[in-house]
């Protein structure tokens, strides 16, 4: 089975919201936004023990407990253990990620990738999420900043543990598919010139965005396209920057991104098309993309994604944005430009 054939069309939910990405979100708001993508009929969603340290497991484990578990995919992710201990949040070292589950539980967090570990995560978030499987196993974060020039030594753990254990996993049937989840491209070019581990697929979170593509498209998209696995593309909307958020890579865009950002609107606006609708079928355009999963902590998000993954865009919209050198050249576009 392929990671394709896995997921049940092309928009998914990312549900990093739900662990109080940014903000304290009320769980009556979030219970709403979990229903509102269930009746648009989303059937993907995507969570991690570390968004909120389980709370976004939790939440969604409990807003999808009454619905036949046949009829949708989960995927979740290795890597980090939460402990039952707590923890000052303001004293956690999580690198570029620091701040944005500030207001998330303040169980531990333990970074682990080894087999065990692996074992343990995956037992943990069946019972947060509140059901008997996992559809995909994704390995979180093995090139994280923190990690700094350690970021191999913490891969090779993964190659020894996780990759090993999620293999066996997925062959006793006990996962449908795995692979990393990541918003690196390096860990995948790594893992893709391994010999041995078989992931189905790769979630890369903000590397194949209208904002940054280049060197996705370049080093590992290829690759993925050819030996038929698949691709969900994470973060579309890059933290919000494409859609006029604040934030680009989970800190205050920089004003050479804010600019790219306007150089894309107004064409957008000359050719009456929203950043979402942009965003979301530029990432789809590529062959090796499966699903893109932007996240969403109010129902009304969930009906404007929609929105914009059903828009008309014109060609000429894309054409322009190619001529002003604002998509690379060679990634492939809608109506194959």
């Amino acid at each position: 089975m392929t990671l394709k054939s896995l997921l049940p069309g092309k928009l998914g939910f990312g549900t990093a919201p739900l662990g109080n990405m940014f903000r304290a979100i009320p769980e009556a708001e979030a219970r709403a936004t979990v229903d509102a993508a269930w009746n648009d009929g989303i059937r993907f969603f995507d969570t991690a023990p570390f968004y909120g340290a389980g709370l976004a497991e939790a939440r969604l484990g409990e807003a999808l407990a009454a619905r036949n578990r046949d009829e949708f995919v989960i995927s979740t992710k290795v890597g980090r253990l939460i402990l039952d201990e707590v923890e000052d949040v303001n004293a956690r070292d999580l690198g570029e990620k620091g701040d944005v589950f500030r207001h998330g539980r303040a169980n531990r967090i333990v970074n682990d990738y080894s087999e065990d570990a692996t074992l343990r995560s995956i037992e943990d978030s069946l019972k947060r999420l509140k059901t008997d499987r996992i559809d995909i196993a994704w390995v979180h974060d093995v090139a994280q900043d923190f990690y700094g020039d350690e970021w191999l030594g913490v891969f090779e753990t993964a190659r020894k543990g996780a990759f090993k254990a999620l293999d066996r996993l997925r062959d006793e049937g006990v996962i449908g598919a795995w692979g990393l989840g990541v918003n690196r491209v390096e860990p995948i070019e790594l893992l893709l010139g391994l010999e041995g581990p078989r992931p189905d697929g790769f979630l890369l979170a903000g590397r194949y965005t209208l904002l940054d593509h280049a060197r996705a498209l370049q080093r590992v998209m290829p690759q993925v396209a050819a030996r038929g696995l698949g691709i969900v593309v994470g973060g579309p909307y890059s933290s919000g920057a494409l859609v006029g958020g604040p934030n680009f890579e989970y800190a205050p865009a920089t004003p050479e991104i804010l600019a790219r950002v306007q150089a894309i609107k107004t064409i957008a606006d000359r050719h009456g098309v929203t950043m979402k609708a942009a965003g979301l079928q530029f990432a789809l355009a590529h062959p090796a993309v499966a699903a893109v999963i932007p996240g969403a902590s109010q129902p009304g998000r969930i009906v404007e994604d929609r929105a914009a993954l059903e828009a008309v865009v014109p060609q000429d919209f894309w054409r322009e944005l190619r001529l002003a050198g604002l998509v690379q050249i060679d990634a492939p576009l809608p109506h194959g430009i």
